[in-house]
């Protein structure tokens, strides 16, 4: 018998269809020669201190650093995994061979490695390797199944973030919190938290340090258009006045105007970042919801893997293409076709073939996201504005470039010779304007969804100018306009995600953005699990879209001296080992072993600090879910005789409390008239109507 794991019973279900697997059981279905069972997401974990030694139950100095001589792993204490993980222990144990049909990523492997290492497997594993869950991608699948061991790599480097962030998340908490806590609340330490609240706290004391000053533009209106002088902005108010007193009432000349045709090219396709970027500055949605979002509509086969940092396509994905457009084609919502008319232009010829789309070595594991073709049904209204972007950039990557004209007018004022004054005075103006001759891929996109329109430098508006003659000249109307210097912006999670992507540095530059995504901090699939601790932390707020560090994320900032726990630059540097490790290129127990010196430094360090410096934190800590311990350690020193009392409290209902089959996440709560997930607010879609007895 050949026993399946996939990583959720919904994918698990669409695996057992299409291989013939349709008995249903208890856990698993079966048939044809298959056994199809599944896990909901983590069934283990990397054991806690205090199962390896009682010595490490309590929170003390003296006991660190914890470092393990050999990790382990344990089932979580759930009686639902218990009994899952049962069914797929028994199931392995007997079987010929098994698939690991988990995620196809790096989390996804470690997941299903753990299980299997749990269940001590011992027959041969294949890897299923698919990017999209569509049935013809399933059944391509299971047509090149692969050895389990050209995955090693990617285990290594799973296997290695999640004990690093073990080693220092662990330790760093525990040191903190019982040196420099306050009646002994939990201080969070994480390898990608923590530099990540820098960013945010460091940001927070730039504006708030920031003292404006006043400058002064010298502009002129000449036949309805205002010139600005290229001279730049005057720092005080005489020089302002005497530029304007040299201009004024003299005539402004035309001297050169230059006309050239450009072209923009359309934008890259999605990876999950930029996607995170678009859905956070359009709709405002979370980097988590989105996340959530487009996951959901992984599994509903519309849309590709999602949890990808690269732009790119193979080109064996080319002659795919234009039987993804013919399922755009078809699309409706609310009765109406959104792609056919954008679709139409592009059928009855080849599709254009870009280096700047279609790069095999620009991809690894997965491509950029795009539709799979399928089309969609019943969508829901968040769900339909994360598709309508993957389709439009699908779309838009085939169209041609937008062209343009931009015209650039430079004038003169110039001031004769005075007693006052023995030299002429010149001041030099200039305006620019920009035509659209060919809307090309801009066609795509409607008023109310043009891309990037946030980030358009002024110069890059779209502006008619006049038709100015070179030598011409006329009346003009100075001004000399005081303003005042801004300070830096506040983070929102869209420039959060891109500063984490480029471990702080501010790039603008798309293909130096790109290159520079190796140092970035955190991996896509996680940034937006950072973030969402930073606020169970109560270490960030949102106040409308900006992301405010409170008192305690501030203080804990400054409590912390040591660059290496607070620099987005220096674990951008891990990151980039991570990855390498992934790639072959690094060994992991080097890595390891750096990162175990690193928090043993760490540790002697604060120590000896002799500051008596405290955290005094008042606001009430919210519960930590699992997947959090491993990145910063929040469980307290010791839990009250009451918080026993309401665990042990079981609900009376069976289904309340059990993993969400949907998004394997969240747990099951009882409505009204149905049950649903606790994570129904990120977006999980599941609900089963309560049956009448």
């Amino acid at each position: 018998m050949i026993v399946c794991i996939a990583e959720k019973p919904s994918v698990a279900k669409d695996i057992a269809r299409i291989i013939g697997a349709t008995t249903s059981h208890d856990g698993y279905m079966e048939g044809n020669g298959y056994q199809v069972t599944w896990t909901f997401g983590h069934l283990c974990e990397l054991k806690m201190p205090e199962d390896y030694t009682p010595v490490w139950k309590s929170w003390s100095l003296s006991a660190l650093p914890m470092i393990p001589p050999k990790f382990g792993i344990r089932l979580k204490d759930d009686e639902g995994i218990k009994k899952q993980f049962a069914t797929i222990e028994r199931l392995m144990s007997k079987a010929d061979s098994i698939i690991n049909c988990g995620d196809a990523g790096q989390e996804g492997e470690l997941i299903q490695r753990w299980v299997m290492q749990k269940a001590q497997a011992k027959c041969p594993v294949q890897r299923l390797w698919i990017s999209s869950m569509t049935d013809e991608a399933i059944r391509e699948g299971f047509a090149n199944l692969k050895d389990q061991n050209q995955y090693q790599s990617l285990y290594l480097a799973g296997l290695s973030r999640a004990v690093g962030d073990w080693l220092l998340g662990i330790n760093c908490t525990r040191l903190y919190t019982i040196k420099y806590g306050q009646n002994r609340q939990v201080l969070s330490i994480g390898r990608v938290q923590t530099p990540t609240l820098a960013l945010i706290v460091n940001r927070q004391k730039e504006i708030d340090n920031f003292k404006p000053e006043p400058y002064w533009v010298l502009a002129t209106v000449y036949r309805d258009t205002t010139f600005t002088a290229t001279s730049g902005k005057f720092t005080s108010k005489e020089e302002g006045e005497q530029a304007f007193a040299t201009i004024e009432g003299k005539p402004f000349e035309v001297t050169k105007v230059e006309k050239k045709n450009g072209k923009e090219v359309p934008p890259s396709l999605y990876d999950l970042t930029s996607l995170q970027v678009d859905c956070n500055k359009k709709y405002g949605f979370s980097a988590e919801m989105t996340l959530n979002l487009i996951q959901q509509l992984y599994e509903q086969k519309l849309t590709t893997y999602p949890r990808v940092d690269t732009t790119f396509l193979p080109d064996d994905v080319y002659g795919k293409c234009p039987q993804t457009m013919n399922g755009l084609f078809q699309v409706k919502f609310a009765g109406q076709s959104p792609y056919a008319e954008l679709v139409r232009p592009l059928g009855g010829k080849p599709l254009l073939k870009s280096k700047k789309v279609f790069d095999s070595s620009k991809v690894t594991d997965h491509h950029a996201i795009i539709p799979t073709g399928i089309v969609p049904q019943n969508l829901t209204d968040l769900q339909r504005k994360v598709y309508d972007l993957i389709a439009r950039r699908f779309i838009a990557v085939f169209y041609p470039d937008c062209k343009f004209a931009q015209t650039t007018v430079l004038g003169e004022v110039r001031s004769a010779a005075t007693e006052s004054q023995p030299t002429e005075q010149t001041v030099e103006f200039k305006v620019t304007g920009r035509t659209i001759l060919d809307a090309g891929w801009r066609a795509v996109y409607a008023k109310d969804t043009q891309t990037d329109d946030e980030d358009k430098k002024p110069d890059e508006e779209e502006r008619t100018l006049p038709d100015f003659q070179k030598g011409e000249k006329g009346p003009h109307t100075p001004t000399l306009t005081e303003k005042m210097t801004t300070p830096p912006k506040f983070y929102t999670e869209a420039t959060l995600l891109r500063a984490m992507e480029t471990a702080g540095k501010l790039v603008e530059d798309e293909e130096l953005r790109r290159a520079m995504k190796e140092n970035g901090i955190g991996r896509p699939s996680t940034r937006a699990a950072i973030i969402e601790t930073l606020f169970k932390r109560r270490y960030i707020k949102k106040e409308r879209k900006n992301l405010v560090a409170t008192p305690t994320g501030i203080e804990l900032i400054d409590l912390i001296r040591e660059e290496l726990l607070k620099s987005a630059e220096l674990t951008g540097i891990w990151e980039k080992k991570l990855r390498d490790i992934e790639a072959e290129k690094y060994d992991p127990k080097q890595f390891l072993d750096e990162l175990k010196q690193q928090v043993s430094d760490i540790v002697m360090q604060v120590m000896g600090d002799q500051s008596n410096r405290r955290v005094p934190i008042e606001v009430e800590q919210p519960k930590a879910d699992n997947k959090s311990k491993a990145k910063g350690e929040t469980k307290k020193p010791r839990t009250s005789r009451k918080k026993k009392t309401e665990q042990s409290a079981a609900p009376t209902d069976p289904l309340i409390g059990k993993p969400c089959p949907v998004c394997g996440q969240g747990t099951i709560i009882k409505g009204k008239t149905a049950y649903g997930c606790s994570r129904w607010k990120e977006g999980c879609t599941f609900r089963q109507p309560i049956e009448d007895k």
